[in-house]
């Protein structure tokens, strides 16, 4: 595994990165380098756009920073594993961390799930994706997690391909071994959907959905009723350990 430069300062590019290329940043890219880093030309950064790998970028511009020219290969692209975060939404701050939090813990992919007792209606994508990036660039990940469009319970449910494993986080589910339940419902290349209900719990007719689903874990996370972004954390931890890409296959 290639060795990851944490002190050099990452940025996200919206372009092809390769040998030799130029690549123009935008006004918010420019103040952030020049005037909350401290960078000018000369300086050296290292770049990503979730494609091509990771790139060490030469800094160019006049009063600052205002494009980059690609110098050297520093990390091949790597790939998340197939690992689906669902989630009902949360409230500004809290939603901010559980985005960061989540990509951290290698979620492939995010999406928001409205059920009956969600508080949110409205979800800000651009918002969601802002926290992806932020998180990704500081973090030294390549490949970002999708961000989509929210769904009511039932629509995700029906869109799920039946041969990915759902593992469903219940807090009316007993009590057990979570590292034991995952180890019984061992993954396929299908993939992994984990789904986080909102603070006011799954309405019973939303369970009994969810329990007819065909490949499905019931998990308790603990004897303790934990917050939604806590769970999340929680439950991406215990299923990468088990069944994710920290088993090291």
């Amino acid at each position: 595994m290639p060795a990851h430069d944490f002190r050099s300062p990452r940025l996200f590019v919206d372009a092809p990165l390769s040998l030799g290329a130029s690549v123009a940043l935008d006004r918010d890219q420019s103040n952030y380098l020049g005037n909350v880093l401290r960078l000018s030309a000369g300086d050296t950064i290292l770049a990503f756009n979730g494609r091509d790998g990771e790139w060490q970028a030469l800094l160019s511009g006049r009063k600052r920073p205002d494009s980059l020219i690609v110098e050297s290969f520093t990390r091949p692209q790597d790939r998340l594993p197939d690992l689906t975060y669902a989630f009902a939404p949360l409230r500004h701050a809290r939603l901010d961390y559980m985005v960061q939090k989540a990509v951290e813990m290698g979620a492939a992919s995010l999406q928001p799930v409205i059920t009956r007792f969600t508080q949110v209606a409205r979800i800000n994508g651009e918002r969601m994706r802002a926290n992806v990036v932020e998180a990704a660039e500081q973090c030294g990940i390549l490949s970002l997690a999708e961000v989509r469009e929210p769904l009511p319970l039932e629509s995700f449910l029906n869109a799920r391909e039946g041969a990915r494993l759902l593992v469903f986080c219940d807090e009316a589910a007993e009590v057990a071994d979570p590292q034991k339940v995952l180890a019984m419902a061992r993954a396929d290349s299908q993939g992994i959907d984990i789904l986080i209900g909102p603070e006011g719990g799954f309405a019973e007719n939303e369970r009994a959905m969810l329990l007819r689903q065909p490949r499905i874990v019931r998990l308790a996370l603990g004897p303790r009723i934990l917050r939604a972004d806590t769970a999340a954390v929680a439950a991406l931890a215990l299923v990468q350990a088990a069944l994710g890409d920290w088993t090291g296959s």
